[in-house]
């Protein structure tokens, strides 16, 4: 065994593990950060990863080489190809003196690598004070019951074809927010239900797709979904009303929780901060 969990488990302020993103806090576990390593030799997705329902290969690995693991803190660099590259450096350890070593770190291995990017990633705890970047954030599904909302929320497969015709060019015009991407996997058949907000029968908001994943203790995870509303229909309470359908999916298919991760202040941020979810830290991600 590579890591040693005493020395670990103290320095994590947030459960954040190189490759995989968030986990559940019960799943948080000395074995999830030896399974990445193991990856590294296999160059596939670990079973609980929630990128493998995509297909193809895994584009993020640890560079186990370059891991330092000592008792006061802990750096995991990983590498990306896609694009023009990536290197990014977890950091776990309290002083901020650690960030400047993993920056260090980061930028001698870009350039190691012949990758354009480098970055820092810095898991902080939920009690941090003016937080940045992504807050990770915790539905409880066991906690109370998820009522299906009031409001024009359906699979897209169960509006009139008039109404799922106009899902292409709002997918279009959601690019950014990944709905694009989401398309072509709804029509190639490679994913499960999206729900949509429809408005005068022209489809302006959607979030999905919508699939369950046991996680690396075997409870049910609901995964992460794209989650988009047009500029024009915003204020309109959509957002929330595709929200809470979305969480109403995930309950009475057996969900025991989902992870979510918002920009801290956004839109999404403030949902589900008003719908009662539960704050498990930041991470703040910074270029080297």
């Amino acid at each position: 065994m590579f890591f040693r969990w005493d020395w670990l488990r103290p320095q994590l302020a947030a459960p954040i593990v190189p490759t995989l993103g968030p986990v559940h806090p019960d799943a948080l576990a000395v074995g999830i950060f030896e399974d990445t390593l193991r990856a590294v030799d296999t160059g596939g997705f670990l079973p609980y990863d929630k990128d493998r329902r995509w297909g193809g290969e895994k584009n993020e690995k640890v560079l186990r080489e370059d891991v330092v693991h000592q008792p006061e803190h802990t750096l995991i660099p990983t590498l990306t190809q896609r694009g023009r590259g990536t290197v990014k450096v977890f950091v776990y350890g309290l002083r901020d003196s650690v960030v400047e070593e993993a920056a260090e770190m980061a930028a001698k291995l870009a350039a190691a690598h012949d990758v354009v990017n480098a970055r820092v990633v810095r898991p902080l705890g939920p009690e941090t004070t003016h937080p940045r970047g992504i807050r990770i954030q915790l539905k409880d599904f066991t906690a109370a019951p998820c009522p299906a909302p009031d409001g024009p929320v359906h699979p897209v497969t169960a509006w009139p074809t008039s109404v799922q015709e106009t899902f292409a060019p709002f997918a279009e015009a959601m690019v950014g927010d990944g709905l694009a991407f989401l398309h072509t996997q709804m029509q190639a058949g490679r994913c499960g239900p999206v729900l949509a907000a429809a408005v005068e029968d022209r489809i302006v908001g959607a979030i999905g797709p919508m699939e369950i994943q046991s996680d690396a203790i075997g409870r049910p995870q609901l995964m992460p979904q794209y989650f988009a509303v047009l500029p024009e229909a915003r204020g309109q309470g959509l957002g929330r009303v595709l929200w809470r359908a979305a969480m109403h999916w995930g309950q009475s298919h057996g969900a025991a929780y989902q992870l979510l991760q918002t920009e801290v202040d956004g839109p999404s941020d403030h949902l589900c901060q008003t719908e009662g979810l539960t704050s498990l830290g930041f991470t703040d991600t910074t270029a080297a």
